[in-house]
């Protein structure tokens, strides 16, 4: 029979305390190979009003960590050290003391929403049991005016209405919202958000970290941010926690870790990243390698095998925390690596530490783009879809408008950047283009082909020219067919002789950066970057002109990412490659593409030269997007104005008339009358901006959102 638990044995809140404080966590799980060290020995305090950002890889111990926190671990986890919230023990109590606490003291927002809530249950039902679970005295009617009250403060629309949805009938960031109501409900002193903005567009993220914000604001309550975006640390966190290899390698002050970082696996995660605010002058620190095996115990520094600036003496046992000077002598610099002194006295930056890859020159550098041969046009192209409803007699009850007339170009050795929400009609122009058939209106252009004409044998033809790289590379590789067969099948699809195929599969993987040796190994054998790789190489087997690549660096960690990054721009000089790049991060347009267009529900709103519309973008949609993405620069992030757009994007199926924009647009909200009726009128064309910068506005203004 089971203790009862007096309420007085739950952690409460003493001045001069931390919310948490965690010290010597080490967690260890069985598995079939050994036993994987997957914390090792981590330390860290939060104090009320505090963030704290997580940063690190995959596999790095994030989430273990978190886990632990919360209580969350499966039961076959080994588990030692101590979590105090409030200065009291917490772990390895009993898990009907943790349920007293989950909710109450500690919540948490996780990476996936739709997998959080129960799908058989509305949203206001699920808000409502969390806030009964820990308040037996509430009552139902207030419970459920608590409910609508907390959909309110995280911005849910009509929040009278949609308590009694289901998760289904929500969006994305929706969801994501109604769980930070969730975590919210009881006023917790400390939430945990484990990649809570990953899997959403860049204007919902930045509705989603300002809703934390004011919900820490209305709760008090501490923070920890688990990420892999440093530019959402560097907007939202007072401290950071750098992870590698299941422990903490450098910590300090939010400034000090992105100004004077000490720690080499650091400065290579920050020399990674894209940044949107600068022009591209050289390619990104790439930090190679893979993290070390966390069944063996480290006898060195982890980061020892990738470290550029490694000596003999990081493999003499594992370095320790240890503090460094700081410009914040409030919070300590501490730092795991034995030349930490000389790299923080010498204020290192990852081109002092990372060997600078030598610039790619395009062939067609300097050619003026007039002159360079058209590889696809575009003309008021149009796809709309039937919208059916029945199930035995079905009939049409509408149209979806997913393309809805736009026409866009690309030449010889050129990228296209093609970017917008989810739902804005990118993967279906892809696909258009993909499939070289008959648009229902306008027409497609493919290497001087029109596709209205094609017979099978010309699309069969055609397609040895134009190949695809998708988004996530373990579903799109057979995971039964080695590798080897993977990069070989559209070569014996397009009729190369046997002999020439052996070679032909070793050159790709060696241009791929990838050790011809390991042909014979399955997809799984492989990293997340290295997939992708593969997915490259198997893209480019039959000498394409043409790639189209759908978002083929988001899944990826922003250290394999620049990886990725860097052998496209490589490929497209060495190869005169043209790309049509789609992507929702606008960091790595500015960094990869020449051009870009914006789309907004089947519509383009802004195209031209990726530097003239990211330095002087005109269009208000165009504007928010880029004040969405955040920098990876603390002082910079603190002073940026963020546009954040109302709601959600409307059905493609019930458009807004005139403007497709009018209904979320902050300008709209500015004008007479008379001006807006010129917005509800028709959809605006396209006015020029400059030498190639055209902009589908009637009213286009000069913002600067950096």
């Amino acid at each position: 029979m089971s203790k009862k638990i007096d309420d007085h044995q739950l952690p409460t809140p003493t001045p001069g305390v931390p919310v948490v404080e965690v010290s010597g966590l080490n967690v260890r799980f069985p598995s079939e190979d050994g036993i994987v060290h997957a914390v090792r020995g981590v330390d860290l305090t939060v104090n009320a009003g505090e963030v704290l950002g997580i940063v690190g890889e995959s596999g790095s111990g994030k989430s273990v960590t978190s886990m632990s926190i919360m209580g969350l671990l499966d039961p076959a986890a080994d588990v030692e050290g101590s979590v105090k919230i409030h200065g009291t023990e917490i772990l390895g109590k009993p898990d009907s003391y943790l349920s007293k606490i989950r909710g109450k003291n500690i919540a948490m927002v996780f990476q996936d929403p739709l997998s959080a809530l129960t799908p058989v249950y509305t949203i206001g039902d699920q808000i409502i049991e969390a806030l009964q679970a820990h308040d037996k005295k509430i009552s139902e009617k207030s419970a459920q005016a608590r409910a609508v009250e907390l959909l309110s403060i995280v911005g849910i629309p009509n929040p009278e209405i949609r308590v009694k949805s289901f998760p289904h009938e929500f969006s994305g960031g929706m969801r994501q919202r109604a769980m930070i109501a969730m975590a919210i409900a009881n006023n917790p002193d400390l939430i945990i958000a484990d990649e809570p903005t990953t899997a959403l567009d860049v204007t919902i993220q930045a509705q989603i970290l300002d809703v934390l914000r004011r919900a820490q604001k209305e709760t008090g309550a501490a923070v920890i941010m688990i990420t892999h975006d440093l530019g959402v640390v560097a907007g939202i966190a007072d401290k950071v926690a750098v992870m590698y290899a299941g422990r903490i390698v450098e910590r300090g002050a939010v400034d000090e870790i992105f100004y004077h970082s000490a720690m080499p696996y650091t400065i290579g995660l920050l020399g990674s990243l894209p940044r949107l605010d600068s022009k591209k002058d050289s390619q990104l620190a790439v930090v190679e390698g893979n993290p070390p095996s966390m069944l063996y115990e480290q006898t060195g520094c982890p980061f020892a095998a990738r470290c550029p600036v490694a000596v003999e003496a990081c493999l003499d046992g594992e370095p320790t925390l240890e503090t460094v000077k700081t410009d914040s002598p409030d919070i300590p610099h501490e730092v795991a690596c034995i030349r930490r002194g000389e790299i923080r006295d010498e204020s290192k930056r990852y081109t002092d530490i990372y060997p600078k890859p030598a610039p790619v020159i395009p062939p067609f550098d300097g050619t003026p783009r007039n002159e360079r041969e058209e590889v696809l046009r575009l003309v008021d192209m149009k796809k709309h879809f039937p919208l059916m409803k029945g199930s035995v007699f079905r009939r049409r009850v509408g149209t979806v408008h997913a393309v809805d007339g736009i026409s866009l170009d690309i030449r010889a050795g050129e990228t296209l950047g093609l970017v917008g929400e989810s739902g804005s009609g990118k993967t279906t122009t892809l696909m258009e283009v993909l499939n070289l058939v008959k648009p229902i209106a306008g027409k497609i252009v493919v290497l001087g082909e029109n596709t209205e004409g094609m017979t099978r044998a010309d699309r069969k033809r055609v397609r040895n020219d134009l190949q695809v790289v998708f988004q996530d590379p373990m579903a799109s590789l057979d995971p039964r067919m080695p590798v080897y067969d993977i990069i070989a099948e559209p070569l014996k699809y397009a009729g190369w002789k046997k002999a020439d195929i052996e070679p032909r599969v070793t050159e790709l993987m060696d241009m791929v950066g990838l050790e011809p040796a390991h042909v014979n190994r399955y997809p799984r054998n492989f990293s997340g970057g290295q997939r992708q790789r593969i997915g490259i190489a198997r893209a480019l087997a039959v000498q394409p002109k043409l790639l189209v690549l759908d978002e083929p660096v988001s899944a990826l960690d922003v250290s394999i990412q620049a990886g990725v990054i860097n052998l496209l721009d490589e490929l497209r000089a060495k190869l005169n490659l043209s790309y049509l790049f789609v992507a929702h991060d606008l960091s790595v347009i500015r960094h990869i593409a020449d051009r870009v267009a914006v789309m907004y529900l089947g519509k383009l709103v802004e195209v031209g030269d990726v530097d003239a519309v990211f330095e002087a973008p005109r269009h208000p949609y165009t504007q928010a997007l880029l004040s969405a993405i955040p920098i990876p620069d603390p002082a910079k992030e603190r002073s940026r104005h963020r546009i954040l757009l109302k709601g959600d994007l409307p059905s493609p199926a019930n458009p807004p008339t005139g403007c497709r924009f009018v209904t979320r647009c902050p300008v709209y909200e500015t004008l007479t009358e008379g001006e807006r009726q010129v917005c509800q009128g028709a959809h605006p064309e396209f006015t020029r901006m400059g030498e190639d910068h055209d902009v589908a506005c009637y009213y286009p203004r000069h913002l600067n959102v950096f």
